[in-house]
């Protein structure tokens, strides 16, 4: 069997280390933390004065994956002012939120008993006076978890819908558009029921472009879609005719005039509202980028806007760690290219894997017999789809230890089971849940 030499070791090893630094680089409560300033009885949060002594009560409310450790953050800073709240995160976390209450939900299809602890927000919210200040944490995974169907939409329906989007390769724009056409929480919905009562909303960025209108659906945020785009995106994927009747009905009559949009920017419910991005991929990337600095790679970031395909990214990803690698010469600096973003997988097969995992199987098969070169995929969650990986590593060797073990790379990746190919080489990147969720980090070595 071919065994991996000492440099291989090394490679597989710094990175690592350059992408566990990304994800610390994105610790909610430091970002918390760094956001928000207090002198006395005055919060000042990007350049916005808050006077807490003016506020009868003080709200916390949340829902995300990093939603716990944001809570804990704004706990340690406003203290016993926090009259009360309730946060929303997917089971496992283990971070204590003494002054408010944690529920629990599933993700990325919302369950009953997230519903039942959305209700429990959406009172709370709308219970919020005139004079109060509402606090509003949100992260990747807030959409799902934040699930208030709309009048007359059953949650199996947004579960069915949901689960045929993802398999279908939408985007999370694609998927947060028609969510938000079917929730009250959604599109500016938690806004719209917390006024009049004033809102500071803290986003940890999940989503390309750091939209606050698409991150977990933008609770607090205008929304500039529709019930035409939902439409539109329903067909684009061949769901109209296929999607619950409920959920179609409701689509159509929105179009039609019949049901109110979601709420724009000129709606009065925002004038009392600020939303705030405290941490985001960029974050995560300069942090990857000063520990690659610090192994001694010459370390560039390429963009944290990766997106589209997670097979054609991957080769476009591969075409440059190649073209850069043959340019250099014995002796030369090693070299760690960076990129983050969120990709997306076509699940045509059965398999076990997500976009991070697929992704380095791709590169397997294009960088196969390189010498020097690996390449890293991660969910900065620790998450990758419905495995116990963030994702996985590769390099030149990777596909002949694989053909020895009777692994046929391309045959998985049809499936989809990139998975099971990289615990079968014992390749994949396994974290456990990080807190955090800033789309992907994606590092290549060259050695």
């Amino acid at each position: 069997m071919t065994i991996l030499n000492q440099d291989v070791t090394r490679s597989y090893r710094e990175a690592k280390e350059i992408f566990q630094a990304g994800v610390g680089a994105v610790d909610p409560r430091k970002m918390v933390r760094d956001s928000l300033d207090i002198s006395g009885t005055v919060l000042t949060a990007d350049g916005v004065r808050y006077d807490l002594s003016s506020f009868p009560r003080i709200h916390l409310l949340g829902a995300g994956k990093a939603c716990d450790q944001m809570a804990n953050g704004v706990e340690e800073l406003l203290g016993d002012r926090i009259s009360g709240g309730v946060i929303i995160t997917p089971d496992g976390t283990e971070i204590l939120t003494p002054r408010v209450p944690r529920r629990v939900g599933a993700h990325p299809i919302p369950d009953e008993e997230g519903v039942r602890a959305a209700e429990e927000l959406v009172s709370i919210a709308a219970a919020a006076g005139a004079d109060d200040l509402v606090v509003v944490l949100l992260s990747g995974g807030g959409s799902a978890l934040l699930t208030a169907p709309a009048a007359g939409i059953l949650l199996e329906d947004i579960r069915v819908l949901t689960a045929k989007l993802l398999k279908r390769g939408a985007s999370i724009d694609e998927l947060n558009t028609i969510r938000k056409h079917l929730s009250r929480t959604k599109g500016g919905g938690l806004a719209r029921l917390i006024y009049p009562a004033r809102v500071m909303t803290l986003i940890l960025s999940d989503v390309v472009g750091d939209d606050p209108a698409v991150i977990a659906s933008g609770p607090t945020a205008p929304d500039p879609t529709t019930f035409r785009d939902c439409l539109e995106i329903m067909d684009r994927y061949q769901l109209r005719e296929w999607a619950p009747s409920r959920i179609r009905e409701r689509l159509e009559r929105g179009r039609g005039g019949v049901i109110s949009e979601t709420p724009v920017a000129a709606d009065p419910i925002f004038q009392k509202v600020q939303n705030i991005v405290i941490g985001n991929n960029r974050i995560a990337l300069l942090g990857a980028a000063e520990k690659g600095r610090e192994l001694g790679y010459k370390t560039v970031i390429l963009s944290d806007r990766v997106a589209g395909d997670t097979r054609r990214s991957a080769k476009l990803h591969c075409a440059l760690a190649v073209a850069v690698s043959t340019r250099r010469q014995p002796g030369d600096t090693p070299v760690c290219l960076l990129s983050g973003g969120e990709t997306t997988v076509v699940v045509k097969g059965t398999g076990l894997g997500g976009r991070n995992s697929e992704f380095v199987l791709a590169s397997a098969l294009d960088i196969a017999g390189k010498e020097g070169i690996t390449i890293l995929s991660g969910g900065t969650d620790g998450i990758d789809a419905e495995t116990p990986s963030a994702g996985a590593i590769c390099d030149g060797t990777t596909l002949e230890r694989g053909d020895e073990l009777g692994l046929s790379a391309d045959n998985l990746l049809e499936r989809n089971d990139s998975y099971t190919y990289f615990r079968t080489l014992g390749d994949e990147l396994i974290t456990g849940p990080t807190g955090t969720n800033v789309m992907d980090l994606r590092v290549m070595l060259l050695n």
